[in-house]
């Protein structure tokens, strides 16, 4: 049997880009000064591309603050061991503040030492491991930490739009670089 070929999906610029992704790929090179490869990669399909585009703008502007969305993304990102997503929001998170113990903690899929984002690490992978079927007494220890029941849809929101991420990139074999604009 003949070796199979490594298969790769293309790096879009906005001249290379399926006409439905152009428009995305211009946005994001203009916001981020370049085309993060996990973009160029996803722009094969528009409606992939512009559907996590909506979908974590949507998760930017809920009630989660930054830190605890970030929480969010990283339990996705590393339960689904998308090494670029880990990378792209652990500069996130460090340009949030975070310390670099949370950081380290979420990186390696540990236990948070901050006793809310902790639950909501928990809460994040209860949600992923019961497909949403979690049971009263997680969520009741989700919201004794503060959380609302708003907040437990909200990361609902915030794994349906990684998730999506994670396994695009994965798919994709992105890479932590960024293309220029063009």
């Amino acid at each position: 049997m003949p070796p199979t070929r490594r298969v790769r999906f293309e790096a879009h610029t906005a001249y290379t880009a399926p006409h439905g992704s152009r428009a995305a790929v211009v946005g994001v090179a203009e916001q981020w000064g370049g085309v993060p490869d996990a973009v160029a990669r996803m722009a094969e399909s528009p409606e992939l591309l512009t559907g996590f585009l909506r979908l974590s703008a949507a998760f930017d502007g809920v009630t989660l603050d930054p830190l605890a969305r970030e929480t969010v993304v990283m339990t996705v990102a590393t339960r689904n061991d998308c090494h670029v997503c880990v990378e792209l929001h652990t500069a996130k998170l460090r340009r949030l503040g975070a310390d670099a113990e949370s950081v380290a903690a979420l990186r390696a899929g540990t236990g948070l030492r901050d006793e809310r984002l902790e639950a909501l690490r928990d809460f994040t992978l209860r949600v992923l491991a019961t497909a949403g079927g979690v049971g009263d007494h997680e969520l009741t220890a989700f919201l004794a930490q503060g959380f609302t029941r708003r907040n437990a849809l909200e990361v609902v929101l915030g794994i349906g739009a990684y998730t999506m991420s994670t396994l695009a990139n994965r798919l994709v074999r992105a890479e932590n670089v960024q293309h220029p604009a063009g």
